[in-house]
């Protein structure tokens, strides 16, 4: 009996395709231009605050973006686990920063093996426990691992809740010969309240404090020790409180938000404006480069559309929103009016649009790009995305390793 052998086009889309005309829909697309521009802004940024810059790769999975990141002049690839770091290493990333506690052996062994092919990497702690596992594991495997401790706040997720715990928990590492503590890490995420940004301005405050009573009582292993948090929508108030002295020339301020590579249309829209409100001397801003693209698949009744588009192709902890339509096969610069587009429910493989009362023209096979929040919910459907130009042709394909 024969077996028939399956085919497998591993590329996937065929580089200068258009995606109005022989690409299948949905698929998920970065622009061009504004990459380019959010990868300059927020680098730029960081340098400004003489800060570095190691941006959360959690967002993306996406080493072709962690390149550009590190082309752009990026310090280190923030991760968050060790399988993450495994991927990102196997890319070529060889500065790791895993915001995050390592812990079982099997973990352990992963981040041993790339440290022993040459990889730099920190990982954080926060307990006991977790920093007497590691001194045993690293020691019999005759390596030395680089640890910072966890700062973190009441009622929020991991992070040792006081200076006294933060202080007990270096000693016990100066008492593991196989631990190197380099440095402090905080996320100001978990901070909530009535008022957040007092909330955020006092834990970085509380953040560099503590780095600099750490330095003067000598319990860093490393000069210039690292003092590290930001995720992507107070990463201003953190690198404000970074900015200059006690900090100053002593520490190495790294910045980690994630995000901004390709912003969004929802939540991080909203932070953004936030962030401009906050500092009118900055300019421009962030400019969302990540849209999905699917096809209109029904007309069943009156003032409603079904898009080919579901839960498993889009971020939906917000609902999508409708930017664009075009014709399939159309030029891209001749979009058809999507006023009062709506999204309200959306499924496993097909979303809701309510149209406006007054709209015409609309056919199946329209070609409709949505906006998502939160760009990881998106990213982390996909096996590929698309590098498209402002024509929406096919530059590129970015291979996603979640």
């Amino acid at each position: 009996m024969q077996t028939m052998a399956l085919a497998v086009d591993k590329g996937g889309v065929e580089l200068g395709s258009n995606l109005l005309s022989g690409v299948s829909l949905p698929a998920a697309v970065v622009h061009e231009g504004p990459l380019a521009h959010n990868l300059e802004w927020m680098q730029r940024f960081a340098e400004a605050h003489g800060a570095r810059l190691a941006p959360h790769g959690k967002t993306t999975m996406t080493p072709a973006l962690f390149h550009r990141q590190l082309q752009a002049g990026a310090w280190g690839i923030t991760l968050a686990t060790a399988p993450q770091c495994r991927a990102a290493f196997a890319n070529g990333i060889n500065r790791l920063l895993m915001a995050n506690q390592l812990v079982g052996q099997a973990n352990m062994a992963i981040i041993a093996s790339l440290i022993e092919q040459g990889a730099t990497f920190y990982c954080v702690v926060d307990s006991h426990e977790n920093v007497r596992q590691l001194g045993r594991f690293f020691a019999e495997r005759g390596l030395r691992l680089s640890v910072l401790i966890e700062v973190g706040v009441e009622g929020g997720r991991c992070g040792c809740r006081n200076q006294q715990e933060i202080v007990a928990l270096a000693e016990a590492i100066a008492d593991e010969p196989a631990l190197l503590l380099v440095g402090l890490e905080g996320y100001e995420g978990v901070v909530h309240g009535d008022n957040p940004e007092l909330g955020i301005r006092a834990y970085a405050r509380y953040l560099v404090d503590v780095a600099v009573e750490l330095e003067a009582a000598q319990r860093f292993s490393e000069p210039n020790p690292i003092v590290t948090a930001s995720g992507s929508a107070w990463y201003d108030v953190i690198a404000e409180a970074f900015r200059g002295a006690p900090l100053q020339g002593r520490f190495t301020p790294v910045l980690r938000p994630g995000c901004y590579v390709v912003h969004d249309h929802g939540l991080y829209r909203e932070a953004q404006s936030a962030v401009m409100a906050r500092r009118p001397d900055l300019h421009q801003g962030l400019e969302p480069a990540l849209e999905v693209f699917a096809q209109v698949q029904s007309l069943p009744e009156p003032g409603l559309a079904i898009v080919a588009l579901g839960k498993r192709d889009i971020g939906h902890d917000q609902l999508p929103v409708v930017l664009r339509r075009f014709r399939e096969g159309g030029a891209p610069s001749q979009s058809l009016p999507v006023t009062d587009w709506k999204v309200t429910k959306i499924m496993d493989q097909h979303t809701f649009v309510r149209l406006p009362d007054t709209v015409q023209g609309v056919e199946v096979g329209d070609i409709v790009a949505f906006g998502a929040s939160h760009p990881c919910l998106t990213f982390d459907k996909w096996r590929q995305l698309l590098l498209v130009d402002d024509q929406l042709t096919v530059k590129e394909r970015f291979a996603t390793y979640f």
